[in-house]
């Protein structure tokens, strides 16, 4: 480590402003990874709909579809 400082030390101000920017670039590179928790704030929002199954919605997906694109 003490080799490292001596070199730093060794750099004029224009270069040591590089070495800081990198060693800051580094640090964040580094950094732990944050993981989100998937949120289900969805769920449950058809459940007043009527039972339909998933070729039903299909079909009527493509009917929409047809419908929106035609006009």
């Amino acid at each position: 480590m003490n080799e490292l400082l001596e070199k730093i030390n060794k750099l004029p101000p224009d270069l040591l402003k590089e070495v800081d920017d990198f060693i800051t670039f580094l640090v964040e590179k580094n950094k732990p990874k944050t993981v989100r928790k998937i949120e289900f704030s969805w769920r449950g929002a058809l459940k007043d709909q009527k039972p339909i199954t998933s070729v039903e919605m299909q079909h009527e997906i493509l009917k929409n579809w047809d419908e929106h694109v035609s006009s």
